[in-house]
């Protein structure tokens, strides 16, 4: 098998498990990804970010797992064991990430925009934008790209 993609084709879901696995199988990266992770954990560099941002080195060790688990689930779609450790180990990486997300109790979320989202600029930003670059882009956009005019006799001129 040559991408985890492919592994979806040959997937005949008959248990739990490899329901679990298809419907999850968005969640899994490439291979190779796994494998940079785990090298840029382990880097010198790394390591001394570490220290410096936690007092120690953190653990990298399941990053040299989820690329054994990956690229076990790619030579072979039908281990669904590996694939499953692989999409729960993705599905904790995300949890703790949007942890802080979650757990905001400072700011209320929106649920619609607001009234006046597209109200006009404030005069004096309409002035500053039309002298502006992304202004004559725009302009050039909506009026097609202008072509110079060619003269009709030959010359040449080094400059």
């Amino acid at each position: 098998m040559s991408t985890i993609y492919e592994a979806a084709t040959t997937i005949k879901p008959k248990t739990p498990d490899e329901e679990e696995v298809l419907k999850n199988l968005w969640s899994i990266r490439p291979c190779y990804l796994y494998n940079e992770e785990y090298e840029d954990c382990t880097s010198v560099k790394a390591r001394f970010h570490q220290y410096f941002i936690h007092g120690e080195s953190i653990d990298c060790n399941q990053w040299k797992r989820d690329f054994d688990n990956c690229v076990r689930f790619e030579k072979n779609a039908t281990d669904t064991k590996s694939a499953l450790e692989l999409i729960r180990s993705e599905q904790k990486r995300r949890e703790e990430r949007m942890r802080a997300h979650y757990g905001n109790n400072v700011w209320t979320k929106r649920t619609a925009p607001p009234q006046d989202w597209a109200k006009p600029l404030p005069e004096h930003m309409q002035k500053e934008y039309e002298g502006s670059f992304l202004a004559s882009k725009a302009k050039e956009l909506r009026e097609g790209p202008q072509t110079p005019e060619v003269e009709s006799s030959s010359s040449c001129a080094i400059m």
